[in-house]
């Protein structure tokens, strides 16, 4: 059974509404809807009165819920106090959250510049969707999560704001920068298999999934350059990797990050296609949630912070 569970009862108590509850656990109605129902089905009887409006716990859910925090909370006690303990340099793994795309090519990098200015650390690295990383940062289950973010999007789910915390604290930090440009096939001749130079044929594009949290640093792009009209989808992935593949395969154009693309750029299986202001910019961003910090991840976290100020970061 998942403990977190008891979260979502707590958030529908406090909210007496479904879809705000959802909100506040970054997970949509339907899916919130369903993990109560199954808190409701583990134990037995109905815990949410919804036949009124704001719903109400019945008097079991109110039981429970007194029972599930007070576990949670002794959960939490325990765990820090273990944590702590095993927070020594030598003994604790320090474990990043990231998108796929960033755990490609630009966390080996960036981790391995970290520790020759640092020192060697014990990590792994937990490649998720961004949303599923910044809900482990905010459950304690991962220490930092690196995510884009760009001029027009900064990530401000309920996990973010907690990781930001008082601008005074400094809960997140500009490690690195990137860009997502057009490629595509190259034609025997170097030049771009998909060039957009022809007025009004449409280009097969390879797209990030609607709900792939990279797809919306183009958006801005996208409507102020009319592209919408000049692309024709014919394959979506919320995986860059994966579109990178079809862009070798000469499938279409897609928008990647340099930093993944950078080899096949320069073994010439890939060429930047498109215009020159087509690239956007991105800053890669290191988040933290400070109350699940101990002596490890705040000694790193003073380390970075300070190169911060100093301006070092990686470029893809």
């Amino acid at each position: 059974m998942d403990i977190y569970l008891f979260r979502d009862l707590s958030r529908l108590h406090k909210t007496g509404n479904f879809s705000q509850a959802a909100d506040l656990s970054n997970l949509s109605q339907s899916a919130f809807s369903r993990r109560i129902r199954s808190l409701e089905s583990w134990i037995g009887v109905t815990l949410v009165d919804r036949s009124r409006q704001p719903v109400r716990l019945t008097a079991a859910g109110l039981q429970m819920l007194e029972a599930g925090q007070q576990a949670l909370d002794r959960i939490e006690q325990e765990r820090s106090q273990i944590l702590e303990a095993q927070s020594l340099p030598d003994k604790y793994v320090v474990t990043f959250g990231a998108q796929h795309s960033i755990g490609w090519r630009f966390y080996p990098a960036w981790l391995q510049g970290f520790e020759e200015s640092f020192g060697p650390i014990l990590s792994r690295l937990r490649a998720d969707d961004l949303p599923n990383c910044m809900r482990d940062l905010k459950n304690g289950d991962v220490d930092f999560v690196i995510a884009y973010e760009s001029r027009h999007v900064r990530y401000n789910g309920p996990a973010a704001e907690l990781a930001r915390g008082k601008v005074e604290d400094a809960n997140a930090l500009t490690i690195g920068y990137d860009s997502l440009i057009p490629v595509s096939k190259p034609q025997s001749d170097g030049t771009p298999l998909f060039s957009f130079s022809a007025d009004g044929i449409e280009m097969p594009f390879l797209r990030f999934g609607e709900d792939a949290p990279i797809a919306r640093h183009l958006e801005s792009l996208f409507n102020s350059e009319g592209l919408g009209d000049r692309l024709r989808i014919v394959y979506e992935n919320s995986m860059a990797g994966a579109l990178r593949i079809r862009a070798r395969d000469g499938m279409g154009v897609a928008w990647l990050p340099r930093s993944l693309v950078a080899p096949d750029m320069k073994a010439g299986i890939l060429v930047q296609t498109g215009a020159p202001d087509w690239e956007v910019p991105l800053e890669i961003r290191l988040f933290r949630h400070k109350p699940h910090s101990n002596r490890v991840t705040r000694s790193i976290w003073s380390f970075l912070e300070k190169r911060h100020c100093l301006g070092a970061t990686v470029d893809a």
